[in-house]
């Protein structure tokens, strides 16, 4: 398959670029160059196609998605530092960005579109936490990841895009014992392997039985009992390999 990676050269893009080396043609697309400096000392290079653009701009994204049969978004501004009222980036990287991703998927008939959402594992209410069930999350982050899902549903319904979400909490690298920022990665019940979540990308990319989802995902097997994992297991087949220290 013919895939655009939007946010390729980050923590999960480039175990995305990994785990698709053999399986997908690639076309990576990333703000600058620069960005993949981030990275480059736990994943070396990446040779593949690269294209340049911001997220925000319509055309950058339309044009990266010209003559391909789907696309994963990983690109994210977390923004937690960021009173919104001075930093307009998350909104239009989180948001803006969102609608052009399906909005030129839309145009472009593609295959499928996977979103890298997020989502705690444990609802604070004690709620189990299905795709029907938003966590409750105050943060600008939180917020604007609940209402991508919300673009996802409503282009599914409007439109019949054949969308998957995934909704990881912590994402580290068991191969490497780190998180995102290269600190030891704790383990327990939130988290979940990069590379988990790149073969999880490339089975919601194949899948022909799923038209609209969303699922948690979290290799710890506690996490059954407060979120929805169990259906990247039984419904997408997605085998949690990576363990941490806690699991």
């Amino acid at each position: 398959m013919k895939v655009a990676v939007i946010g390729a050269a980050g923590w999960v893009g480039r175990a995305v670029l990994e785990n698709f080396a053999a399986r997908h043609q690639v076309r990576a697309f990333e703000y600058n160059p620069a960005a993949w400096e981030g990275y480059r000392k736990f994943d070396g290079d990446w040779e593949g196609e690269k294209v340049y653009g911001d997220i925000a701009n319509f055309h950058a994204v339309d044009s990266a998605l010209e003559g391909m049969d789907g696309v994963v978004n990983l690109a994210a501004y977390f923004g937690y530092q960021d009173p919104p009222e001075n930093n307009e980036r998350p909104f239009l990287i989180n948001l803006k960005g969102m609608w052009n991703v399906l909005e030129s998927a839309r145009r472009r008939e593609l295959k499928r579109v996977v979103q890298m959402g997020s989502c705690v594992v444990q609802h604070p209410d004690g709620v189990f936490l299905s795709a029907e069930v938003r966590s409750k999350e105050g943060d600008l982050y939180g917020i604007t990841k609940r209402l991508q899902e919300e673009m996802c549903r409503q282009y599914h319904d409007a439109y019949g895009l054949r969308i998957i979400v995934f909704r990881p909490c912590s994402i580290g690298d068991s191969r490497l014992g780190i998180s995102r920022d290269g600190a030891p990665a704790r383990g327990g019940i939130s988290w979940v392997c990069r590379h988990d979540l790149a073969e999880a990308c490339h089975l919601a990319l194949e899948s022909e039985a799923i038209d609209f989802d969303i699922m948690h995902t979290a290799s710890h097997p506690d996490a059954n009992k407060y979120c929805n994992t169990p259906r990247s297991r039984d419904i997408l087949g997605l085998q949690y390999k990576g363990l941490f220290p806690a699991d």
